[in-house]
């Protein structure tokens, strides 16, 4: 019989050697290294909870369990509706300390698949082998935007794989377009930590893509009285999981997300959903040279109430650049979703799973951030 075993950061171990942590003597290992063999460890000896940190992008970080059984539930829907199956080769390239990456190692584990699995790094692909027949990985969409636009000699092995999930931020239209010469499916995931990952997927490119999520079979969502998706499954333990995400139900199995319920924005007696802004703006962005990242966010006004303000990252851009791009966000926008102020961050700040952190990089710039 075969002996089984994963690759970490180039390093080969075995799975018994895993179980009974035979290897720490013989092998040095860094900070994620020991992090990803310590849950591979409690995986294999057949641990049934397991405690995992929330991202934080939306609030504080909290830490939250999750049973076995929900990991096994959420990942053997995923394996079947992708077709993933025994000895294909998966990359793991998330945080394995948060659900995204985590998720992958349980995948790996239940599919019977071959496990690479690098560091969380811009271009992952970097770290594998261009001879390597990966069917199956999951991004940040930074990570997929890195490797389209410094190894397109990669295109190749990406069009080769059975699907690619992305995940962990809001995906741009310019990211999207980008996109539309891969292959392979390109699935946005659409879940939470407390769903142990994606509930949902809808499809980015292709004849399939599309704007509403599809939801994965035996989950049953409904909404609150604040049009916020609510969840119950396997994956919830079977209870109810109200969200604050406000969605319209198209149907039973089909939503469309419209953003956050904690991201509206009441600006003179007008409730602005910053999601739609935030499109509007990427739109009028989207011909622009090393467009900026960016995000909007109210500030108190003593007319309005709150007003927009648009915050972006880098160097400010001289006068007549930001004047032509307010005008273009005029095409997109109506006058009480422009913003009212602009600011500028040499860098925005970050979560641990390359979220941005709009808190803590309004807090950097002394603004108000209730």
């Amino acid at each position: 019989m075969t002996e089984k075993y994963l690759t970490l950061n180039g390093k080969k171990f075995y799975y018994d050697e895993i179980a009974a942590y035979s290897f720490r003597n013989s092998i040095p290992l860094n900070g994620y290294e020991s992090k990803t063999l310590e849950f591979c460890r409690n995986w294999l000896n057949g641990v049934q909870e397991f405690p995992i940190q929330t991202s934080g992008s939306t609030g504080v970080p909290k830490t939250i369990s999750l049973t076995r059984a929900q990991l096994e539930a959420s990942a053997r829907r995923t394996l079947k509706l992708l077709q993933v199956t025994p000895g294909d080769c998966t990359l793991i390239c998330l945080n394995t300390e948060y659900i995204a990456g985590m998720m992958m190692l349980v995948r790996g584990f239940i599919g019977e698949l071959k496990m690479i699995i690098v560091e969380p790094i811009s271009n992952p692909l970097a770290l594998v082998s261009p001879d390597e027949k990966v069917a199956f990985a999951s991004f940040v969409p930074m990570q997929l935007h890195a490797i389209m636009q410094e190894a397109p000699e990669r295109i190749g092995q990406l069009n080769n794989m059975k699907a690619l999930l992305i995940g962990g931020a809001p995906v741009s239209p310019t990211q999207q377009r980008e996109w539309q010469s891969i292959q392979a499916p390109v699935y946005h995931t659409y879940g939470m930590t407390e769903t142990a990952s994606h509930i949902a997927l809808r499809q980015l490119n292709g004849a399939g893509a599309a704007e509403y999520y599809n939801v994965l079979e035996n989950i049953q969502i409904g909404l609150d009285k604040r049009g916020c998706l609510t969840i119950k499954g396997d994956v919830t333990n079977n209870e109810l999981l109200v969200t604050n995400d406000i969605v319209e139900l198209l149907t039973p199995t089909r939503f469309r997300w419209i953003g956050r319920a904690d991201n509206t924005i009441n600006t003179g007696g007008v409730k602005v959903q910053t999601e739609k802004v935030e499109l509007g703006i990427a739109e009028a962005m989207l011909d622009m040279e090393n467009a900026p990242r960016f995000f909007i966010a109210p500030q108190p006004d003593e007319v309005l109430g709150d007003k927009i303000v648009l915050v972006l990252e880098g160097q400010a851009l001289a006068p007549q650049a930001e004047q032509e791009l307010y005008e273009k966000m005029r095409l997109y926008l109506k006058k009480f979703e422009m913003p009212r102020e602009t600011y500028y961050s040499p860098a925005f700040t970050e979560t641990a799973t390359g979220k941005v952190s709009r808190q803590r990089t309004l807090q950097k710039l002394g603004l108000h951030t209730d």
